[in-house]
Protein backbone atom coordinates (compact mmCIF):
# COMPACT_ATOMS: atom_id res chain seq x y z
CA UNK A 1 0.00 0.00 0.00
CA UNK A 2 2.71 1.97 0.98
CA UNK A 3 4.36 1.45 -2.62
CA UNK A 4 1.00 2.81 -4.14
CA UNK A 5 0.79 5.85 -2.73
CA UNK A 6 4.10 6.65 -3.70
CA UNK A 7 2.94 6.65 -7.09
CA UNK A 8 0.13 8.27 -6.59
CA UNK A 9 1.67 11.57 -5.25
CA UNK A 10 3.58 11.19 -7.95
CA UNK A 11 2.93 12.62 -11.90
CA UNK A 12 2.96 9.66 -14.31
CA UNK A 13 3.74 10.29 -18.07
CA UNK A 14 3.07 8.47 -21.05
CA UNK A 15 5.56 7.99 -23.70
CA UNK A 16 3.68 10.77 -25.79
CA UNK A 17 3.83 13.74 -22.86
CA UNK A 18 7.64 12.55 -22.09
CA UNK A 19 9.01 12.75 -25.68
CA UNK A 20 6.76 16.20 -25.76
CA UNK A 21 8.08 17.51 -22.73
CA UNK A 22 11.67 16.95 -23.37
CA UNK A 23 10.99 18.14 -26.56
CA UNK A 24 9.76 21.58 -25.08
CA UNK A 25 13.45 21.52 -22.74
CA UNK A 26 15.39 21.27 -25.80
CA UNK A 27 13.49 23.92 -27.69
CA UNK A 28 14.00 26.21 -24.94
CA UNK A 29 17.74 25.24 -24.64
CA UNK A 30 18.68 24.38 -28.18
CA UNK A 31 16.74 26.91 -30.54
CA UNK A 32 19.86 28.30 -32.27
CA UNK A 33 22.91 26.69 -32.34
CA UNK A 34 25.94 25.69 -34.09
CA UNK A 35 27.76 22.05 -34.27
CA UNK A 36 30.78 21.26 -35.76
CA UNK A 37 31.25 18.01 -37.11
CA UNK A 38 32.54 15.21 -39.82
CA UNK A 39 29.15 14.45 -41.91
CA UNK A 40 29.00 10.35 -41.88
CA UNK A 41 26.86 8.11 -43.55
CA UNK A 42 25.03 10.94 -45.47
CA UNK A 43 21.58 9.46 -47.74
CA UNK A 44 19.55 11.90 -49.43
CA UNK A 45 15.66 10.22 -49.39
CA UNK A 46 13.39 10.08 -51.91
CA UNK A 47 11.49 13.03 -50.12
CA UNK A 48 14.56 15.86 -51.00
CA UNK A 49 15.65 15.06 -46.98
CA UNK A 50 19.44 15.12 -46.27
CA UNK A 51 19.72 12.37 -43.45
CA UNK A 52 23.43 11.96 -41.79
CA UNK A 53 25.15 11.79 -38.67
CA UNK A 54 27.84 14.10 -37.20
CA UNK A 55 30.71 12.59 -35.52
CA UNK A 56 33.60 13.39 -33.84
CA UNK A 57 36.40 11.00 -32.32
CA UNK A 58 33.95 9.28 -29.55
CA UNK A 59 30.89 10.97 -30.03
CA UNK A 60 27.71 11.51 -32.76
CA UNK A 61 24.42 13.15 -33.27
CA UNK A 62 21.81 12.16 -35.76
CA UNK A 63 21.37 15.23 -38.47
CA UNK A 64 18.51 15.75 -41.07
CA UNK A 65 17.73 18.97 -43.68
CA UNK A 66 14.64 19.31 -45.03
CA UNK A 67 14.27 19.61 -48.16
CA UNK A 68 13.40 23.54 -47.97
CA UNK A 69 16.49 24.42 -46.15
CA UNK A 70 19.21 22.87 -48.19
CA UNK A 71 18.13 23.72 -51.69
CA UNK A 72 19.31 26.88 -50.79
CA UNK A 73 22.99 25.99 -49.93
CA UNK A 74 26.30 26.96 -52.37
CA UNK A 75 27.04 22.98 -51.83
CA UNK A 76 26.26 19.58 -51.64
CA UNK A 77 27.24 17.50 -48.80
CA UNK A 78 28.95 14.79 -49.17
CA UNK A 79 30.75 11.85 -46.46
CA UNK A 80 34.18 12.55 -44.55
CA UNK A 81 33.30 16.34 -44.95
CA UNK A 82 34.21 18.38 -41.87
CA UNK A 83 31.33 21.45 -41.80
CA UNK A 84 29.66 23.79 -38.93
CA UNK A 85 25.81 22.85 -39.09
CA UNK A 86 23.50 25.97 -37.66
CA UNK A 87 19.75 24.66 -36.85
CA UNK A 88 17.66 23.81 -33.39
CA UNK A 89 17.43 20.07 -31.57
CA UNK A 90 14.70 18.38 -32.05
CA UNK A 91 12.89 15.20 -30.56
CA UNK A 92 11.58 12.18 -33.22
CA UNK A 93 8.95 10.59 -31.58
CA UNK A 94 8.61 7.27 -33.07
CA UNK A 95 12.02 6.60 -32.09
CA UNK A 96 12.41 8.70 -29.41
CA UNK A 97 14.83 9.96 -30.53
CA UNK A 98 16.99 13.48 -30.24
CA UNK A 99 18.16 14.71 -33.59
CA UNK A 100 20.05 17.66 -35.42
CA UNK A 101 17.10 19.96 -37.89
CA UNK A 102 20.17 21.27 -39.81
CA UNK A 103 19.22 24.66 -41.59
CA UNK A 104 22.76 25.78 -42.60
CA UNK A 105 25.66 24.05 -44.03
CA UNK A 106 28.74 25.09 -44.58
CA UNK A 107 32.41 23.89 -44.75
CA UNK A 108 34.69 24.21 -42.01
CA UNK A 109 36.83 27.10 -41.48
CA UNK A 110 34.13 29.81 -43.73
CA UNK A 111 31.97 29.66 -40.89
CA UNK A 112 33.48 32.38 -39.33
CA UNK A 113 34.11 34.35 -42.14
CA UNK A 114 30.42 33.76 -42.66
CA UNK A 115 29.48 35.32 -39.24
CA UNK A 116 32.15 38.20 -39.79
CA UNK A 117 30.46 38.91 -42.60
CA UNK A 118 26.95 38.90 -41.40
CA UNK A 119 28.41 41.18 -38.87
CA UNK A 120 30.27 44.29 -40.50
CA UNK A 121 27.17 43.60 -42.79
CA UNK A 122 24.46 44.80 -40.09
CA UNK A 123 26.95 46.96 -38.38
CA UNK A 124 27.08 49.17 -41.50
CA UNK A 125 23.62 48.88 -42.94
CA UNK A 126 22.74 50.13 -39.37
CA UNK A 127 25.28 53.43 -40.01
CA UNK A 128 23.45 53.90 -43.12
CA UNK A 129 26.43 53.20 -45.37
CA UNK A 130 24.20 51.04 -48.08
CA UNK A 131 21.09 53.43 -47.82
CA UNK A 132 19.98 53.99 -51.52
CA UNK A 133 19.50 57.92 -50.91
CA UNK A 134 23.34 58.15 -50.69
CA UNK A 135 23.67 56.50 -54.23
CA UNK A 136 25.34 59.03 -56.05
CA UNK A 137 24.30 58.83 -60.10
CA UNK A 138 27.18 57.98 -62.86
CA UNK A 139 28.68 61.06 -64.71
CA UNK A 140 27.42 60.16 -68.27
CA UNK A 141 30.32 60.70 -70.30
CA UNK A 142 33.11 60.65 -67.70
CA UNK A 143 36.49 61.71 -69.64
CA UNK A 144 39.00 60.45 -67.10
CA UNK A 145 38.46 56.64 -64.84
CA UNK A 146 40.60 55.89 -62.39
CA UNK A 147 41.08 52.06 -61.66
CA UNK A 148 42.41 50.68 -58.20
CA UNK A 149 42.79 46.59 -58.53
CA UNK A 150 45.94 44.32 -59.42
CA UNK A 151 48.65 45.08 -61.95
CA UNK A 152 49.25 42.11 -63.38
CA UNK A 153 45.73 40.54 -63.06
CA UNK A 154 43.22 40.05 -65.84
CA UNK A 155 40.57 42.26 -64.49
CA UNK A 156 42.95 45.09 -65.49
CA UNK A 157 43.33 43.45 -68.82
CA UNK A 158 39.91 43.23 -69.75
CA UNK A 159 38.59 46.76 -68.58
CA UNK A 160 41.49 48.72 -70.56
CA UNK A 161 40.85 46.60 -73.61
CA UNK A 162 36.96 47.40 -73.21
CA UNK A 163 37.12 50.91 -72.40
CA UNK A 164 39.46 51.71 -75.53
CA UNK A 165 37.31 49.90 -77.65
CA UNK A 166 34.10 51.53 -76.76
CA UNK A 167 35.63 55.10 -76.28
CA UNK A 168 38.94 55.60 -77.83
CA UNK A 169 40.80 58.61 -76.15
CA UNK A 170 39.79 58.14 -72.41
CA UNK A 171 42.05 58.95 -69.55
CA UNK A 172 42.37 55.89 -68.27
CA UNK A 173 44.94 55.90 -64.63
CA UNK A 174 45.51 53.07 -62.45
CA UNK A 175 46.55 52.77 -58.77
CA UNK A 176 48.34 49.22 -58.53
CA UNK A 177 47.62 47.81 -54.96
CA UNK A 178 47.16 44.31 -53.71
CA UNK A 179 43.82 42.74 -54.06
CA UNK A 180 44.20 39.83 -51.59
CA UNK A 181 46.79 38.78 -48.85
CA UNK A 182 48.58 40.56 -46.38
CA UNK A 183 48.96 44.34 -47.00
CA UNK A 184 45.82 44.40 -49.87
CA UNK A 185 43.53 46.21 -47.65
CA UNK A 186 46.29 49.35 -46.85
CA UNK A 187 46.59 49.54 -50.30
CA UNK A 188 42.93 49.53 -51.63
CA UNK A 189 42.47 52.28 -49.30
CA UNK A 190 45.61 54.42 -50.39
CA UNK A 191 44.48 53.78 -53.59
CA UNK A 192 41.11 55.23 -53.10
CA UNK A 193 41.82 57.91 -50.77
CA UNK A 194 44.20 59.38 -53.23
CA UNK A 195 41.19 59.05 -56.22
CA UNK A 196 38.97 61.00 -53.63
CA UNK A 197 41.96 63.77 -52.44
CA UNK A 198 42.99 64.49 -56.11
CA UNK A 199 39.46 64.14 -57.77
CA UNK A 200 41.44 63.59 -61.11
CA UNK A 201 38.92 60.98 -62.18
CA UNK A 202 35.09 61.36 -62.70
CA UNK A 203 34.46 57.94 -61.90
CA UNK A 204 36.69 55.08 -59.69
CA UNK A 205 36.12 51.52 -60.33
CA UNK A 206 37.77 49.08 -57.68
CA UNK A 207 37.39 45.26 -58.60
CA UNK A 208 39.28 42.46 -59.08
CA UNK A 209 39.02 39.05 -60.66
CA UNK A 210 37.11 35.83 -59.24
CA UNK A 211 38.65 33.84 -56.62
CA UNK A 212 37.36 31.76 -53.56
CA UNK A 213 35.63 33.29 -50.25
CA UNK A 214 39.22 34.02 -48.45
CA UNK A 215 40.86 35.68 -51.74
CA UNK A 216 38.01 37.67 -52.25
CA UNK A 217 37.77 38.59 -48.21
CA UNK A 218 40.16 42.09 -48.90
CA UNK A 219 36.77 43.62 -50.37
CA UNK A 220 34.56 42.63 -47.19
CA UNK A 221 37.02 44.97 -44.68
CA UNK A 222 35.39 47.32 -42.71
CA UNK A 223 38.39 49.73 -43.78
CA UNK A 224 37.68 49.06 -47.83
CA UNK A 225 34.07 49.79 -47.28
CA UNK A 226 34.53 52.94 -45.22
CA UNK A 227 36.90 54.47 -47.77
CA UNK A 228 34.45 53.75 -50.40
CA UNK A 229 31.95 55.42 -48.98
CA UNK A 230 33.96 58.25 -47.99
CA UNK A 231 35.14 58.75 -51.73
CA UNK A 232 34.98 61.89 -53.15
CA UNK A 233 33.53 60.21 -56.67
CA UNK A 234 31.52 57.90 -57.68
CA UNK A 235 32.71 54.30 -57.59
CA UNK A 236 31.90 51.30 -58.86
CA UNK A 237 32.81 47.72 -57.37
CA UNK A 238 33.33 45.18 -59.85
CA UNK A 239 34.49 42.38 -57.64
CA UNK A 240 34.82 38.50 -58.85
CA UNK A 241 31.96 36.76 -61.07
CA UNK A 242 28.19 37.86 -60.69
CA UNK A 243 27.27 35.18 -57.93
CA UNK A 244 30.07 36.93 -55.98
CA UNK A 245 28.79 39.51 -53.35
CA UNK A 246 31.24 41.25 -50.86
CA UNK A 247 30.42 44.18 -48.30
CA UNK A 248 32.12 46.52 -51.15
CA UNK A 249 29.46 45.84 -53.43
CA UNK A 250 26.97 47.18 -51.20
CA UNK A 251 28.32 50.47 -49.99
CA UNK A 252 29.53 51.41 -53.56
CA UNK A 253 27.61 53.59 -55.86
CA UNK A 254 27.02 50.86 -58.13
CA UNK A 255 27.62 47.10 -58.13
CA UNK A 256 29.09 45.59 -61.13
CA UNK A 257 29.11 41.64 -61.71
CA UNK A 258 32.26 41.49 -64.06
CA UNK A 259 34.98 43.77 -63.65
CA UNK A 260 34.24 43.44 -67.72
CA UNK A 261 30.59 44.29 -67.23
CA UNK A 262 31.87 47.47 -64.89
CA UNK A 263 34.15 48.77 -68.00
CA UNK A 264 31.20 48.88 -70.28
CA UNK A 265 28.34 50.46 -67.80
CA UNK A 266 30.73 53.33 -66.72
CA UNK A 267 31.06 54.49 -70.51
CA UNK A 268 28.36 54.69 -73.38
CA UNK A 269 30.27 53.62 -76.84
CA UNK A 270 31.68 56.41 -79.10
CA UNK A 271 29.19 55.48 -81.80
CA UNK A 272 26.27 56.16 -78.96
CA UNK A 273 27.72 59.42 -78.70
CA UNK A 274 28.07 60.43 -82.14
CA UNK A 275 24.36 59.82 -82.58
CA UNK A 276 23.24 61.60 -79.53
CA UNK A 277 25.85 64.65 -81.37
CA UNK A 278 24.18 64.33 -84.58
CA UNK A 279 20.59 64.04 -82.74
CA UNK A 280 21.60 67.35 -80.85
CA UNK A 281 23.07 69.36 -83.79
CA UNK A 282 19.50 68.03 -85.86
CA UNK A 283 17.32 69.53 -82.85
CA UNK A 284 19.09 73.07 -83.10
CA UNK A 285 19.33 73.15 -86.82
CA UNK A 286 15.39 72.47 -86.46
CA UNK A 287 15.56 75.25 -83.36
CA UNK A 288 17.80 77.65 -85.70
CA UNK A 289 15.92 77.09 -88.91
CA UNK A 290 12.08 77.88 -86.78
CA UNK A 291 13.74 81.11 -85.50
CA UNK A 292 14.87 82.38 -88.90
CA UNK A 293 11.40 81.73 -90.36
CA UNK A 294 9.66 83.44 -87.77
CA UNK A 295 11.75 86.43 -88.02
CA UNK A 296 11.14 86.15 -92.19
CA UNK A 297 7.57 86.33 -91.54
CA UNK A 298 7.70 89.67 -89.08
CA UNK A 299 9.53 91.10 -92.00
CA UNK A 300 7.24 90.36 -94.30
CA UNK A 301 4.57 91.17 -92.21
CA UNK A 302 6.27 94.79 -90.89
CA UNK A 303 7.13 95.76 -94.87
CA UNK A 304 6.82 93.12 -98.01
CA UNK A 305 3.91 91.51 -97.08
CA UNK A 306 2.04 95.08 -97.83
CA UNK A 307 3.26 95.58 -101.15
CA UNK A 308 2.46 91.94 -101.73
CA UNK A 309 -0.45 91.35 -100.45
CA UNK A 310 -2.44 92.72 -103.31
CA UNK A 311 -0.95 91.04 -105.90
CA UNK A 312 -0.92 87.64 -104.08
CA UNK A 313 -4.96 88.67 -102.73
CA UNK A 314 -5.73 88.35 -106.55
CA UNK A 315 -3.88 85.62 -107.65
CA UNK A 316 -5.10 83.87 -104.40
CA UNK A 317 -8.38 84.18 -106.41
CA UNK A 318 -7.62 83.33 -109.07
CA UNK A 319 -6.12 80.08 -107.95
CA UNK A 320 -9.35 79.83 -106.00
CA UNK A 321 -11.88 80.38 -109.07
CA UNK A 322 -9.26 77.45 -110.77
CA UNK A 323 -9.96 75.51 -107.91
CA UNK A 324 -13.55 75.70 -107.99
CA UNK A 325 -13.56 75.08 -111.88
CA UNK A 326 -11.18 71.99 -110.98
CA UNK A 327 -13.74 70.92 -108.49
CA UNK A 328 -17.11 71.03 -110.55
CA UNK A 329 -15.34 69.54 -113.43
CA UNK A 330 -14.28 66.42 -111.20
CA UNK A 331 -18.12 66.36 -109.68
CA UNK A 332 -19.16 66.26 -113.27
CA UNK A 333 -16.67 63.38 -114.62
CA UNK A 334 -17.55 61.52 -111.10
CA UNK A 335 -21.42 61.70 -111.90
CA UNK A 336 -20.73 60.17 -115.53
CA UNK A 337 -18.57 57.90 -114.63
CA UNK A 338 -20.85 56.97 -111.59
CA UNK A 339 -24.21 57.04 -114.05
CA UNK A 340 -22.30 54.66 -116.91
CA UNK A 341 -21.22 52.36 -113.56
CA UNK A 342 -25.17 51.91 -112.96
CA UNK A 343 -25.45 51.56 -116.31
CA UNK A 344 -23.10 48.80 -117.31
CA UNK A 345 -24.60 47.29 -113.77
CA UNK A 346 -27.93 47.53 -114.90
CA UNK A 347 -27.12 45.60 -118.39
CA UNK A 348 -24.88 43.29 -116.66
CA UNK A 349 -27.92 42.26 -114.41
CA UNK A 350 -30.28 41.82 -117.40
CA UNK A 351 -27.79 39.83 -119.51
CA UNK A 352 -28.06 37.57 -116.63
CA UNK A 353 -31.32 36.90 -116.73
CA UNK A 354 -30.56 35.72 -120.09
CA UNK A 355 -28.11 33.83 -119.89
CA UNK A 356 -28.03 29.99 -120.87
CA UNK A 357 -25.56 28.82 -118.87
CA UNK A 358 -27.94 28.47 -115.79
CA UNK A 359 -30.51 27.11 -117.63
CA UNK A 360 -27.95 24.82 -119.68
CA UNK A 361 -26.92 23.93 -116.07
CA UNK A 362 -30.27 23.00 -114.70
CA UNK A 363 -31.53 21.55 -118.20
CA UNK A 364 -27.77 19.39 -117.39
CA UNK A 365 -29.32 18.43 -113.85
CA UNK A 366 -32.51 17.33 -114.74
CA UNK A 367 -31.06 15.01 -117.78
CA UNK A 368 -28.86 13.43 -115.47
CA UNK A 369 -31.96 12.79 -112.88
CA UNK A 370 -33.80 11.10 -115.56
CA UNK A 371 -30.84 9.14 -117.22
CA UNK A 372 -30.26 8.18 -113.10
CA UNK A 373 -33.46 6.93 -113.18
CA UNK A 374 -33.81 5.32 -116.34
CA UNK A 375 -30.92 3.81 -115.45
CA UNK A 376 -32.64 2.22 -112.46
CA UNK A 377 -35.82 1.24 -113.46
CA UNK A 378 -33.93 -0.07 -116.55
CA UNK A 379 -31.75 -2.24 -113.94
CA UNK A 380 -34.67 -2.84 -111.87
CA UNK A 381 -36.50 -4.55 -115.10
CA UNK A 382 -33.73 -6.31 -116.68
CA UNK A 383 -33.05 -8.10 -112.83
CA UNK A 384 -36.99 -9.34 -112.65
CA UNK A 385 -36.56 -10.49 -116.25
CA UNK A 386 -33.25 -12.38 -116.02
CA UNK A 387 -35.44 -13.71 -112.97
CA UNK A 388 -38.28 -14.93 -114.76
CA UNK A 389 -35.56 -16.49 -117.78
CA UNK A 390 -34.17 -18.06 -115.14
CA UNK A 391 -37.01 -20.01 -113.89
CA UNK A 392 -38.08 -20.62 -117.49
CA UNK A 393 -34.66 -22.00 -118.48
CA UNK A 394 -35.05 -24.36 -115.09
CA UNK A 395 -38.50 -25.50 -116.66
CA UNK A 396 -37.17 -25.81 -120.46
CA UNK A 397 -34.23 -27.92 -118.54
CA UNK A 398 -36.29 -30.16 -116.93
CA UNK A 399 -38.31 -30.80 -120.00
CA UNK A 400 -35.60 -31.04 -122.59
CA UNK A 401 -35.49 -34.27 -124.54
CA UNK A 402 -31.44 -34.07 -123.60
CA UNK A 403 -32.45 -35.20 -120.30
CA UNK A 404 -34.15 -38.47 -121.71
CA UNK A 405 -31.15 -38.95 -124.00
CA UNK A 406 -29.20 -39.69 -120.12
CA UNK A 407 -31.16 -42.42 -119.45
CA UNK A 408 -30.23 -44.53 -122.63
CA UNK A 409 -32.40 -43.03 -125.18
CA UNK A 410 -31.34 -41.59 -128.79
CA UNK A 411 -32.67 -39.12 -131.61
CA UNK A 412 -32.51 -40.69 -134.68
CA UNK A 413 -33.11 -38.25 -137.99
CA UNK A 414 -33.06 -38.30 -141.38
CA UNK A 415 -32.69 -35.11 -143.93
CA UNK A 416 -36.42 -34.92 -144.09
CA UNK A 417 -36.40 -34.75 -139.79
CA UNK A 418 -36.87 -37.21 -136.62
CA UNK A 419 -37.61 -39.88 -137.53
CA UNK A 420 -40.46 -41.62 -135.53
CA UNK A 421 -42.02 -44.37 -138.08
CA UNK A 422 -39.71 -47.01 -139.09
CA UNK A 423 -41.69 -47.02 -142.87
CA UNK A 424 -39.86 -43.69 -143.12
CA UNK A 425 -36.02 -44.82 -143.38
CA UNK A 426 -36.40 -47.65 -145.83
CA UNK A 427 -33.36 -49.74 -145.97
CA UNK A 428 -30.16 -48.26 -147.68
CA UNK A 429 -31.62 -44.60 -146.35
CA UNK A 430 -28.98 -43.00 -144.15
CA UNK A 431 -29.29 -42.03 -141.11
CA UNK A 432 -28.52 -39.36 -137.91
CA UNK A 433 -28.53 -40.92 -134.33
CA UNK A 434 -27.88 -38.15 -131.69
CA UNK A 435 -26.61 -40.07 -128.14
CA UNK A 436 -26.25 -38.42 -124.95
CA UNK A 437 -22.51 -37.72 -125.26
CA UNK A 438 -21.83 -38.04 -129.25
CA UNK A 439 -23.73 -38.34 -132.46
CA UNK A 440 -23.64 -41.27 -134.91
CA UNK A 441 -24.40 -41.57 -138.73
CA UNK A 442 -25.88 -44.73 -139.65
CA UNK A 443 -27.46 -47.02 -142.68
CA UNK A 444 -30.37 -48.97 -142.57
CA UNK A 445 -29.92 -52.44 -143.25
CA UNK A 446 -32.35 -54.47 -144.29
CA UNK A 447 -34.57 -56.28 -141.90
CA UNK A 448 -33.73 -60.31 -141.66
CA UNK A 449 -36.89 -62.43 -139.94
CA UNK A 450 -36.34 -63.63 -136.96
CA UNK A 451 -37.59 -67.21 -136.96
Amino acid sequence: MEQFDLFAQRRVFSVSELNGAIRAMLDGEFSDISVAGEISGLKLAASGHYYFTLKERDSQVKAVAFRSAHRFWKFKPQDGLAVLARGRIDVYEARGEYQLLVELLEPQGLGALQLAFEQLKKKLAAEGLFAAERKRPLPRFPRRIGIVTSPRGAAIADMVQILARRFPGLHIRLYPALVQGEGSVEELVRGIEYFSRTKWPDVVIVGRGGGSLEDLWTFNEEAVARAIAACSVPVVSAVGHETDVTIADFVADLRAPTPSAAAEMVVCTRDELLDRIAAARAKAAQAVRYRLAMLERRLRQQGIDRALGTLHRRIGRGLQQTDEHEFRMRERMRAAIEGRERARRSLEARLRQFDVRPRLAAGRRRMEAVHNAAMQIMRTRLAGDRGRLDQVTAKLSQLSPLRVLERGYAIVSNRAGVVTDAAASPPGSRLHVRLHRGELDAVVAPSTAVE
